[in-house]
Order: structure tokens, then sequence, then C-alpha cells
């Protein structure tokens, strides 16, 4: 069946819809059903056994807050101190446009297929099993192995206020709440989330601010700096080696930063399972991911490198203390910039904001983890007592296996918080790099079962300009940065075993997933006339069509909620 047929059939033929689509996928999900409750009907076919809960305003926000992590704020630091100012803006810049053509290859399939599991289950579906195999598993350790690293995060920001805060009570905490919250219905995560996410946007422009306003002399000295550390100690910094080689080094550095920085489409098409109005919310995420890449991520490198030169003195101790504490002061460059100055009560407000920052992206990568683990399930690529879900809709024993590795950061009670923070970040990293190229090659993919089937891209739901074009290019790019990442290593006399493992783990694995799945099962590569384009999207199809009154837009979702009397109600 070609994927451009239409279904015309009336909203009360959603039932049947929903059966053919249970034809159609591989593990089957009920009939359509419908369930009020004054802000959401449930399509149990299209999601599984999850609850369209998340409203336009949600996602959104967590569209933004999923893409501003700790990084933004700490890590970046790195990137500036081995490669300056310069190196820093060009790094975040090209990687940027990097990440940009992933995002025009996943809005067009998510938007088109918003299933839960997302590209994890477009890549078993559309490239080979084996391929969504090692998909789902790489993105599950990806998401799961960054909570421990954002709980350590956060134990590095409190020791601004006190050295003394035990490890593992922080550790214990963050864990419960992480559970608490995900524990209960999608709409309260979404909810909790919304206002977390909101947190992070007024962080963010209070450091923009702050940037801007310190530049041009608004501070304590009446110094008005400019792009003075641009000049002195210089655009570039040189690493490892001297002149333009040690520059050079300085600027893939920088690269390997931002790739751990700049993330999105990723967590986006996450959220297409349990989305009230799929195609219309995600679409306007994925548009504004081009502008959050811009202003976020590209201006967060180019403000770093204002206000603190990469050759601080305060700034160079804290990123090369083995022991990762130096005094009382956090690892943000924004906060040692505003101490340098004199600033004395903006840097509390920050570390308060980042805290809770920090805090939400924990709690996002709980979520996203328990979803992927949910999506491999549904794919019989995991146990299949993880599709059960609660009441409410929560894949509760995904969830039980996602709070295991949160337990990973209680390393730092005996460990340097510095040491393990390194660890998960190479870890980690690799893994976000796989993510995007696994997203690349399952849109060529795609592309050419579209061109196979005859099916118009021009007539779907989102068209992504330049294909396969960026697809190639975006997957060449990631290609070569997993290998260039940790090169160091190799370099005479900077041999090290341990760093060799943390930043080629994933490289190694990932091969034996693919090939040990594909050899036990006996896959094949899909063919291109015979990749389903219709697989869950006549359910979709009609679930929007039933429900498109419920798409109030994302300001009069504010004030519903600001204003509940004067919404309109869905009964």
């Amino acid at each position: 069946m070609k994927a451009h047929e239409e279904k015309t059939m009336a909203g009360s033929d959603a039932a049947d819809i929903g059966k053919e689509a249970t034809q159609a996928d591989s593990v089957g999900h009920g009939t359509v059903t419908s369930e009020s409750d004054d802000v959401v009907v449930v399509a149990q076919a299209a999601a599984g056994q999850l609850k369209r809960r998340l409203g336009n305003r949600q996602i959104q926000l967590i569209a933004i807050g999923g893409s501003i992590g700790t990084a933004t704020f700490v890590s970046i630091g790195t990137g500036l101190l081995h490669a300056g100012p310069g190196g820093l803006l060009l790094a975040y810049a090209l990687h940027s446009a990097m990440v940009s053509m992933i995002n025009n290859c996943m809005a067009e399939m998510a938007v088109l297929m918003p299933v839960s599991g997302a590209f994890i289950r477009m890549a078993g579906h559309w490239v080979d099993p084996a391929f969504g195999f090692l998909a789902g598993w790489n993105f599950f350790l990806y998401e799961a192995i960054n909570i421990p690293f954002e709980v350590s995060a956060i134990n590095v920001v409190l020791s601004f206020w006190r050295d003394d805060i035990p490890a593992a009570a922080v550790v214990a905490v963050c864990t419960a709440l992480y559970f608490g919250i995900n524990v209960f219905a999608v709409k309260w995560y979404g909810e909790g989330e919304f206002w977390l996410a909101t947190g992070k946007v007024v962080l963010i422009l209070i450091v923009f601010s702050f940037t801007f306003i310190t530049m041009v002399g608004g501070n304590p000295h009446h110094d008005a700096y400019g792009f003075r550390y641009w000049r002195n100690p210089g655009a570039f910094a040189e690493h490892i080696a001297s002149g333009d080689l040690g520059r050079f080094e300085g600027f893939l550095t920088a690269l390997w930063n931002a790739t751990f920085t700049i993330v999105g489409p990723e967590y986006v098409s996450m959220l297409a399972g349990e989305t009230k109005l799929p195609r219309r919310y995600l679409k306007n995420a994925f548009k504004t991911t081009y502008f959050r890449f811009t202003f976020f991520f590209v201006g967060s490198a180019l403000c770093v490198g204002i206000v603190i030169p990469y050759n601080d003195p305060t700034f160079v101790s804290i990123l090369n203390d083995p022991n990762g504490n130096s005094g009382s002061a956090t690892a943000s460059p924004y906060i040692i910039a505003m101490q340098n100055m004199g600033i004395s009560v903006l840097p509390h407000i920050i570390t308060a904001l980042l805290i809770t920052s920090i805090f939400s992206c924990g709690n996002a990568f709980t979520f996203y983890a328990t979803r992927s683990l949910y999506g491999l399930a549904l794919e019989s690529q995991a146990p299949a007592f993880l599709r059960r879900c609660t009441p409410s809709g929560v894949p509760i024993y995904c969830l039980a296996v996602t709070m295991i590795f949160p337990c990973l950061a209680f390393l730092n009670v005996s460990g340097s918080t510095a040491r393990v923070l390194s660890w998960f970040i190479n870890l980690v990293t690799t893994s976000g790099v796989l993510n995007y190229a696994i997203i690349a090659t399952t849109y060529i993919f795609f592309y050419r079962a579209t061109r196979a089937q005859g099916v118009d891209r021009s007539t779907l739901p989102y068209y992504g300009y330049g294909q396969p074009y960026c697809a190639w290019v975006a997957l060449v790019y990631m290609a070569l940065i997993v290998f260039v990442n940790g090169y160091a290593v190799f370099l005479p006399g900077h041999w090290d075993v341990k760093d060799f493992f943390t930043h080629y783990t994933m490289v190694l694995v990932s091969p034996v997933l693919f090939v040990g799945w594909k050899l036990v099962h006996r896959t094949r590569l899909v063919r291109p006339s015979e990749a389903d384009l219709v697989w869950e999207r006549p359910a979709i199809d009609a679930y929007e069509r039933e429900n498109e009154e419920d798409d109030l837009g994302f300001w009069r979702e504010v004030l519903r909620m600001v204003r509940p009397g004067r919404a309109k109600s869905t009964e």
C-alpha cells in the first residue's frame, strides 16, 4: 500500500481505522477509544497504552527545556578554556547548523508518523529491525546515563553555598523526586516541566541580559569592557600543541563540547506518542527548533566568550582542579564573572535557578529513558513485561528499570566529582552523536521509500527542504565527529586506557548490538518498495480529525491555565 493513499472515513468510523492500524503495526495496540476529562481524548491505537495528554503550551516549553541543559551554563566553560571565544563560537555555530539538518530530517518523519518510540521504531520499520534494536538501546543508555550526570552536576553547583553537603543525600533526594514526578499521569509531568522549562528561559534571559548590560558599562566597576577578551588574551586558545595546530585542536575540543550541549530534535520526537494533537503541536515545536539553536546555543557561546577570558585564574583553577572543588565557587563561567565584577546578589539567584534547571534536565532524561525502553518493548526488543502501563498511562516497569541509573551518582561519595562527571559526559556524548547518525540514516531510507512508492513529499504534513542532501551531509559529519572524539588519547604521551573506553565504548558496543540482533533473528534491510509508510497513519489521521476542536493554540492554552473559567468546555 502506498503511504499517500488516504482513508476518507468519518469520525464515527475511527474504531475501524484503529483496527486497520493495529493490523499494520507489528505489535498491535487495540482500537481508537475516547475518554473525555475536559482536556483530552485518548487515542489508544496511535500510542499503545500511553495517553495523549500533553498540550501545545507543554510541548513547546518541554521542547525548549529539553534543549537547554546543564552544559549551556556550566560545561560550556570547558570549550571556552580550550578554544577561546572565537573557537567556541565557530564550533557552536557549525554544530548548530548540522543538528538543524537532523531536525529537518526528524521533523518530516515524526510529524507524518507521530508514534510512541519515535525514531527508535522508525529505524526498525524503515531500515532494519536490527537497526531499530541498536537505535533503541543506544538512546536508552544515552538518556539513562545522563540522569546521574545531572545529579552529579547538582552537587557541583551546590558547592557555591556549602562544601559539606552530603553527596549521598543529594542523590537520594533527586532519585526519589524523579520517581515521584514520573510515576503520575503524563499530564502532571508535562505541567511540572512547563514551569521548570519556564525557569530555564528566565535563567538564560538573565545571563544574556547580564552580558549585555555589563559589557556596555553597567557593572560595579563602570567598565565598558565590550569584546576586550577577544583581543586579550585573544579569540583562539591553544590546546595540546602550539601555533595553528594547537588552535585547531582547541576548536576540535570545543566542537566536542558542542555535541554534548546542542540537542533538541530527538527529544521533540519522543513526545509524539503522548501529544494531544501530534501533527500540529510537533510541527510547531520542530519549526521553532532552528530559532532555539541560534538564540540559546550560539548566543550562549557568544556571551560566555564576552564575560570572562579563557585564561581567568579562577576559571582555569576550577576546570583544571582534579578534585573539582576549588573553594566555594561553582564551575559556571557566568557566576565566576559575576564574582570577578563584585556582584554579590545575582550569583545566588543564578545558582538557585541553575539548580532547578539541572533538576529539570534529570527529570526529562528520566521521562525519555522510560519512553525509549517502552518503545523497545513494543517492538519485542525488550522484555514483554515492560509494556505494562498504569491506568494513567505510565510504563511503570520501564520507570523502575530507569531508576537504577540515578544510583550511579553515588560514585560521587567515594570518588572525584569532576572525574565522575567526565566519565558520564564522554560516555553519553558519543551516544548522542550516534543518535543523530541513526536519524540521518533512517531518513535516507525513508526518502528512498517515498521515491520508490511514488509518494509526493510536498503533500506530507511537514516537508523538509534540501533533502536528501541535508541527511547525507549530517550523516557524514556525525560519523567524523564520532571518530574524532577522543583523538588526543592516541597522541604520543597521552594514551590512557580509561579515557579510551570512556570515549569509544559506544562505538565498540553499537556494532555488536546491530550484528548480534541481525544474526540471531536473521533480519534484512527493508526494501524501499516494501517499507510501511502507512503504519499508524490512518488511526492518527482519524484521531486528529475527531479532536481538532481541542486545538486552542499556545496563548489560549496559557490563558486557560490562568483563567480556567474562560476555557472552552470539551464536554
